[in-house]
């Protein structure tokens, strides 16, 4: 399976293609070096993103999981950029439970372009099992936030 690293401010990322699609970002720098033309763009929109540039995402995405987690999954991306849901926020639209969305966020294959980082416990930030846990949390939506802040004054087109 291909793959391509980069550093980031939250860690390395590796990024794997499987069949044209992203399937994986995972924590740390991958052993073998692929560069594709889809892995090349998204190495291109993770810099751009982590440059306060971007926003979203224009990847075609196969994460792999049971059908309960795509419904989680395709949930998040609908979560807008700086913006935050609840577990119980996902879970009302994806079935289940707070838990059961804790236990599909913590199994995202493709974290960062699958906003994970984007949802809460009601009672504050919740839990994150990437890179360095809540500091990588609060990292991403503080990012998000200057981000969307630079694309309302204009600064970005």
């Amino acid at each position: 399976m291909p793959q391509l690293s980069l550093h980031s401010p939250v860690g390395d990322l590796t990024v794997s293609e499987e069949h044209g699609a992203i399937v994986a970002v995972d924590w740390g720098w991958g052993r073998d070096q692929t560069e594709t033309p889809l892995l090349a763009r998204a190495r291109e929109q993770l810099h751009e993103y982590f440059d306060a540039v971007r926003l979203t995402f224009d990847l075609p995405l196969a994460p792999a999981g049971t059908p309960y987690r795509q419904r989680v999954w395709a949930a998040l991306q609908r979560i807008p950029p700086a913006a935050t849901r609840t577990y119980a926020d996902i879970a009302r639209l994806a079935g289940g439970g707070p838990r059961s969305v804790g236990g599909a966020n913590a199994a995202n294959p493709i974290p960062i372009l699958i906003p994970c980082h984007r949802v809460v416990a009601t009672g504050g930030l919740g839990g994150y099992s990437g890179g360095d846990g809540l500091a990588t949390k609060r990292a991403l939506l503080d990012l998000e936030a200057r981000t969307l802040e630079r694309a309302r004054s204009g600064a970005i087109g």
